[in-house]
């Protein structure tokens, strides 16, 4: 098991209550934008990579789109996501399985878009499954990732920062059990690729369309591609 796997494995039956806790809930909102005017009922097969616990799955049909395919690392956050799926009664139209992005057990040219929720910068191998999503997404099939980033201007920047090094770990290492994973977090955001220089490994991978739309003074992004 890769410790990515294993990091959010151990964290997962505390993970919605502190997404949504330490995000004031603005999480949900993120979501909801991300996916708006960008997901339709005309999509009869949606990939979402990194689906976690399923929050994004449910907003995707939920937006209108028909079938949800959902493929993530960690097994105990696909157990949670599987029930939260039954609990609304959307088995029928998401489902939920364990698998690697670096390896997508899917056929070429088979999905009408793909998504990805706070996990592109958890890819252990980053370029390796952008080219494994291309693969799968029909021609002209757009992506969308939604992406913490890190706010430019004062005083964001500095809450954000003061926030993500000092109360987001302490707050969330003491309520999962788990410091060194609510460490993780605010390393990973500092080691991901921002704005255009994430854009152009999208455009290395041969995504076209290369769009960003900052959210909430730049917190987080959605960056929008197409095959």
């Amino acid at each position: 098991m890769s410790s990515i796997a294993e990091l959010f494995n151990q964290i997962a039956p505390k993970y919605d209550f502190l997404n949504h806790f330490l995000s004031l809930n603005i999480d949900k909102g993120w979501r909801r934008k991300a996916i708006r005017g960008h997901i339709t009922d005309k999509m009869q097969r949606v990939l979402d990579v990194a689906c976690g616990t399923g929050d994004f799955s449910i907003e995707i049909v939920e937006a209108g789109a028909q079938n949800v395919v959902g493929i993530d690392i960690a097994e105990k956050m696909v157990e949670i996501g599987v029930k939260k799926v039954a609990k609304r009664h959307l088995q029928d139209k998401i489902h939920l399985q364990t698998g690697n992005c670096a390896a997508l057990p899917f056929d070429d040219h088979t999905f009408d878009a793909a998504t990805v929720a706070f996990g592109v910068r958890n890819f252990e191998q980053r370029i390796q499954s952008l080219q494994e999503i291309y693969r799968v997404l029909k021609t002209g099939a757009p992506l969308i990732i939604l992406e913490f980033s890190q706010p430019q201007h004062f005083p964001i920047k500095q809450l954000y920062h003061f926030y993500f090094k000092k109360i987001l770990p302490t707050i969330g290492g003491k309520i999962s059990g788990n410091k060194s994973a609510y460490e993780y977090l605010p390393a990973s955001v500092y080691a991901f690729p921002q704005g255009e220089e994430f854009l152009k490994e999208l455009a290395n991978c041969n995504f076209s369309h290369l769009n960003q739309k900052r959210l909430s003074f730049g917190i987080a992004s959605v960056y929008y591609a197409q095959k």
